[in-house]
This record gives structure tokens, C-alpha cells and sequence, in this order.
């Protein structure tokens, strides 16, 4: 029988380190960097940003990782490769006095390092060898690689020399980054050197619909799992960016708090308590129905609350929307100035649906918003299909969800195919759905809020008139009337009427009131007389009563008198005749 007991499985001791480049979002998709001690190749076509790619690794290895380096350069000197990345804010001379990094300007010619009839790059071991240890350097670039093979077309010793140049890097323990030229049919010109690197990268720079986009992608990584998409990357003031795409597994936390979407009866309708914090909301509806408004009503209460906002406008400039919002009440100037509310500005075509994406993603890290707006999302459809718009936002509200950001979009509805699928395609991603809606009734254009969705939220399901004024924006309760919900003028006639009705009949029932009020005041004279007229008729009655209990009272008295008379007579007889009868 086997034992039931287990043992703790070893873990491997010789996994394998990694050398952080200090590129953002580049480290999270290595999982870490770079092989460290190992070379790895950055090939691509021309403008992609391969020099940068290196430039930047040795930079923020010496300034951010204490890791001194060597940039070996085939094609630009030293001066002019320092004057080229000035721009981003690299002091190349700086960091070569403080013996952080050293640049190696290596003009190749194949008979300098041809001996005897062979190809041989022993010198350039040699002189490399001497720039590492000028600066202890941890980290080497080789830009570009080709310039080395120059007019070489033996196979056999270009796979051998480069075996050897790789070697050599290994047995230096340095980390290093080689750029090449994309090949016709093969990643670099040679097509050998993707097999002897360790961690190859690919660039690229594609241009689709007069729109470009830079993208990244790790074809190999021996020893080390890795991100295997393409990923979008962006070339600014601070260097390169590279926007990883989000985990497919579905753990970002979520909150149970609640931010006010700044109107106070969509929040009644929400429940009492706006939206979740962390969640994505949609805003959509056709022109002029007020969705800028809301997403501005919902920055604005953000910034009141002391928490930060981060503005996308796709479609107006800031100075317009804050100009624009002052009529309805809401001052965005003020929290610009404060510094709570900060717009990031620029038109779809600028950049495409990647590059936004990246940008996007960027200013959200540096500003570190608690609220993110983006107005509206359907002009990203100029730069992108509606697959290409939902898969960026799908990347975008993963992120955000991951930061518990919560992100209010907006949307225009014109009524095509194009602008439903948008709708349909984003509603499904997001948490809540406000869709705005003209109601034209009684020769005049309203505006009706419905709720279409709130996960994980009791809300209304009735449909309420949206109405902007210089005072704010507000949501007028459901008025039903005989043929329906009224809006607008209609429903003040409605309004007009009913009330009309109402003093009528309340006038009636007063008239009818004062009709029973004489009635009873005449019934009650009536019952007054009657009362009076029995009163006498009582009197009269008691006074017959009265004296005929008189009457019969003195009748009694009288035959009592006369009783009492006959009864002494009768006695006065008796005794008379007593008296005659003792004379005789």
C-alpha cells in the first residue's frame, strides 16, 4: 500500500534573474527584464525606436539601478547621439563624466579586422573589453549589429563570430541589449542572430489608414514565461511607454462605496447613493441631449468631494467645455486652477486607437485620478473599427477596474448601424447605462433620462425628463397623462389644467359647503321655533296641570273642612239629646 504522506516539493535554486530595464510597462511583461548576464536582440524596420529602445535601458540602468553601462554605436559618434535623445531629458555627457556610462563610437571597416584573409573581430573584443571595466559596467548595447557583418556573405563564419561575440558578452557577466535590421523574410538582415539571442524583441511601425502606430512584441524568452501579444508603445517627452494588455482573469476587487454622479435625483433613481466606486459608466444619446453636461456635473462633484478627476476630451477643447459649463452653473475653471481637475485634450486622427490607449494610460499614472472622464468614445471610430474601439476600451476598463478608478464615458448616438454597434458593443463592458433620449411632443424637443442598466444596484426603471438650466441639471418627476408621459410645455398645460380643475371643484364644493351651511342654519331656526312652540305648549300644559292639582287639591280640603264640620254637628246633637234624657 502505498503512504499517504507528502513531502514539500523543492524549490529550483537556479531560476533564472532578470535585469529590470526601468521602461515602463516593459518590466511587467517580461515579468521582471531582461535575462540578466544574457543578450538580448531588439530588431525591427527603420524609425521603430530601436537606438532609443537601448539608449533608454543604459540610462535608467545608471540613474535609476546603479548599473554603469557601454553604448557601442556602429553608426552615429557620441555627440550626436547625445544631441538626439537631449529632448527626452538624457545628459549622455553628464552620465559620462560621473563614469556612469561610457559611449564607444566604433567605425567598422572590414580590413581593419581581417587577418590573414579571415574575418575576425578579436579587436573589437579587446576594446570592448577595456570600456566595461572603465566604468565597471553591468550593462552593454551593440547599435547595430549589421554594421559588423558588412559585405560578409560566408554563413559559416558569421554564425561562428557571432557565437563568439555572444560568448564573450556572457563570459563578461554584463547584461546586453543588440539592435538589428528586420530582414525580408526573417526577424534581422542575417536571419541568425534571433537563434543565438537568449530574449529577442520585436519592434514595429505600421502605418494603417494614414494613422501610426508602434507596437511590441516578445517573440522569444528562453528560460522565463512572458506576455506573447503585441503590445502598443509610445515614444514621448518621457521616453517609451509600453501598455501591457490586461490579465484575462476576471479578480480585479471591487468597492461597496458609492461616488455621487452630482445630481441629486439620478442618484435617488440609483438608489439613493450614484454609482460604485470603481465602476464604468455610459452616456449616451444623440447631439444636444446633454451628455457633456452630466460627465462635467459628475467632474465637478468629484472635485467638491477633494478627489482628483482626469478629463479626455475627444471632441472639444478645455477652455470651450469650461466656458460651456458656466452657463448651467458649474465653474470646471476652478478646479483647474486647484489643480483637482485636469484635461487631457487632442483630436481621434492625432494618434491611433493604440497610441490613445497609451497615452491614456500614462497621464491616468501620473495624475493618479479618482474619477476618469472620456468625451465622447464613438470619435475613436474615425481611427478604428468598432472591434479595434471596443477591444481598447476593454483593455481600458480592466485597467481602471484594477485601480479602482471610476470611469464615466460618453457616446453620440446618430441612429446607423455604425453608432448601435458602438452602443451595444460598450454597454455590454460597462457597469451603468444612462441612455438620453429626445422626446418631441406638443411642437417642441425634450429630453428623457432612462436608466438601461446598474449592476448590483436597485435603480428606478422609470423614465424621467432631463431638463439643463442656468442653476444645474435636474430630473423632473414622471408626469403621466391621458395619453401618456408629457414633457416640456405639455405637461405645464396638463399641469395648468388639472390645477384649473382642481379650484373648480374645490370652488363647487366650497359653494355646495355654504348651501348645507344656510340649510342647516334654516333647520336649526326651524328646530328653535319648534323648541319654543313646545316650550309654550309645555308651559300651558303644565299650567292646566297645575291648577287643576289646585283645583283638586282645595276640593279635598273643602270636603275635609266639611267632613270635620258634619262630624262636630253630629257630635252637639248627641250630646244634647243626652242632656233631655237625664232632666226626666
Amino acid at each position: 500500500m502505498a503512504s499517504t504522506s507528502t513531502k514539500p516539493i523543492a524549490k529550483p535554486t537556479n531560476t533564472l534573474l532578470k535585469t529590470p530595464t526601468g521602461i515602463h510597462g516593459l518590466d511587467e511583461i517580461t515579468l521582471g527584464g531582461l535575462p540578466a548576464g544574457r543578450p538580448t536582440l531588439i530588431c525591427g524596420g527603420p524609425g521603430c525606436g530601436k537606438t532609443l529602445f537601448a539608449i533608454e535601458f543604459i540610462v535608467r540602468g545608471a540613474l535609476q539601478f546603479n548599473e554603469p553601462g557601454v553604448f557601442v554605436t556602429f553608426e552615429e559618434k557620441a555627440d550626436e547621439l547625445a544631441v538626439n535623445v537631449a529632448s527626452l531629458g538624457f545628459d549622455l555627457d553628464k552620465l559620462q563624466r560621473d563614469k556612469k556610462m561610457k559611449i564607444d563610437y566604433v567605425h567598422v571597416d572590414k580590413t581593419e579586422i581581417e587577418e590573414t584573409g579571415e574575418y575576425d573581430l578579436e579587436g573589437l573584443f579587446i576594446r570592448l573589453g577595456h570600456a566595461i571595466d572603465s566604468v565597471k559596467a553591468k550593462r552593454v548595447v551593440l547599435d547595430t549589429i549589421e554594421n559588423l557583418f558588412a559585405g560578409l556573405s560566408n554563413q559559416a563564419i558569421l554564425r561562428a563570430e557571432l557565437r563568439r561575440l555572444f560568448k564573450f558578452l556572457k563570459d563578461r557577466n554584463v547584461t546586453a541589449v543588440i539592435t538589428g535590421e528586420k530582414g525580408d523574410n526573417s526577424l534581422t538582415r542575417q536571419g541568425l542572430e534571433e537563434y543565438v539571442s537568449d530574449c529577442v524583441i520585436l519592434l514595429d511601425h505600421r502605418i494603417i489608414n494614414q494613422i501610426s502606430t508602434r507596437r511590441l512584441r516578445i517573440v522569444k524568452y528562453r528560460g522565463s514565461v512572458h506576455g506573447t501579444n503585441e503590445y502598443p508603445f509610445l515614444i514621448d517627452a518621457d521616453g517609451i511607454s509600453v501598455l501591457p494588455v490586461t490579465s484575462l482573469q476576471l479578480n480585479a476587487k471591487v468597492s461597496t462605496q458609492s461616488v455621487s454622479s452630482g445630481i441629486a435625483p439620478l442618484d435617488k433613481m440609483l438608489g439613493h447613493s450614484g454609482f460604485y466606486k470603481g465602476s464604468s459608466i455610459l452616456v449616451s444619446g444623440t447631439a444636444g441631449t446633454g451628455k457633456t453636461s452630466i460627465a462635467a456635473s459628475f467632474a465637478d462633484a468629484t472635485c467638491k468631494r477633494k478627489e482628483k478627476c482626469l478629463y479626455f476630451a475627444f471632441e472639444e477643447s478645455p477652455q470651450q467645455i469650461a466656458r460651456n459649463m458656466t452657463s448651467i452653473g458649474i465653474d470646471l475653471q476652478t478646479h483647474i486652477d486647484k489643480g483637482t481637475l485636469q484635461f487631457y485634450a487632442a483630436r481621434p486622427t492625432m494618434y491611433g486607437l493604440e497610441m490613445h490607449l497609451v497615452a491614456i494610460y500614462k497621464a491616468i499614472k501620473k495624475f493618479k485620478p479618482n474619477v476618469v472622464v472620456v468625451d465622447p468614445i464613438t470619435n475613436l471610430i474615425t481611427v478604428g473599427t468598432v472591434g479595434d474601439v471596443k477591444s481598447m476600451l476593454i483593455r481600458l476598463i480592466d485597467f481602471l477596474q484594477k485601480e479602482q478608478i471610476t470611469v464615466m464615458f460618453t457616446a453620440l448616438s446618430l441612429n446607423n448601424i455604425v453608432n448601435e454597434q458602438t452602443d451595444e458593443g460598450v454597454s455590454s463592458l460597462v457597469d451603468a447605462w444612462l441612455l438620453i433620449r429626445d422626446i418631441e411632443n406638443n411642437g417642441e424637443r425634450n429630453r428623457g433620462l432612462y436608466i438601461m442598466k446598474s449592476r448590483g444596484m436597485k435603480h428606478s426603471n422609470q423614465v424621467r425628463e432631463f431638463v439643463i438650466t442656468s442653476d444645474g441639471l435636474d430630473l423632473v418627476d414622471v408626469y403621466l397623462g391621458p395619453e401618456g408621459v408629457l414633457t416640456g410645455s405639455a405637461r405645464e398645460q396638463q399641469t395648468l389644467l388639472e390645477e384649473t380643475g382642481h379650484v373648480l371643484r374645490t370652488h363647487a364644493v366650497d359653494r355646495k359647503d355654504r348651501e348645507v351651511l344656510r340649510k342647516r342654519k334654516v333647520l336649526e331656526a326651524k328646530i328653535d321655533s319648534l323648541k319654543v312652540e313646545f316650550e309654550s305648549a309645555e308651559e300651558e300644559l303644565n299650567k292646566i296641570y297645575t291648577e287643576e292639582d289646585i283645583k283638586r287639591k282645595v276640593l279635598e280640603e273643602t270636603r275635609r273642612k266639611v267632613s270635620d264640620l258634619r262630624r262636630s254637628d253630629s257630635n252637639a246633637s248627641a250630646n244634647t239629646i243626652k242632656k233631655g234624657k237625664s232632666k226626666k
